[in-house]
């Protein structure tokens, strides 16, 4: 129901390490259009994992950083950028238009 109601970004951490997939369908099939962004930042606490499986629509993947996620939202777009602990290598920065 996310998708049907036009969601642009899904934040979640259920995994401990960073991901962000491209804009994607329910089923995990690219969507450039109307997809929802998937972030899943697992990357706060003491430990990161590895990752079992990488899917098709996964635009980053990264299991060597500590951090944090900052999001801003403006009207019609929102940006984004991982901000690693000292010393982390991830660099993963970014703006998109909303639907």
């Amino acid at each position: 129901t996310l998708y049907d109601n036009g969601v642009d970004v899904y934040l979640c951490a259920h995994d401990h390490h960073y991901e962000r997939f491209a804009p994607q369908k329910p089923d995990g099939t690219p969507d450039p259009v109307r997809g929802i962004r998937e972030f899943v930042v697992g990357t706060g606490g003491r430990s990161i994992t590895p990752f079992l499986t990488v899917l098709p629509n996964s635009d980053v993947q990264d299991t060597t950083s500590f951090g944090v996620l900052a999001m801003r939202l403006g009207p019609g777009f929102y940006q984004w950028k991982f901000v690693a602990t000292p010393g982390m290598p991830l660099a993963d920065t970014g703006t998109a238009l909303c639907h």
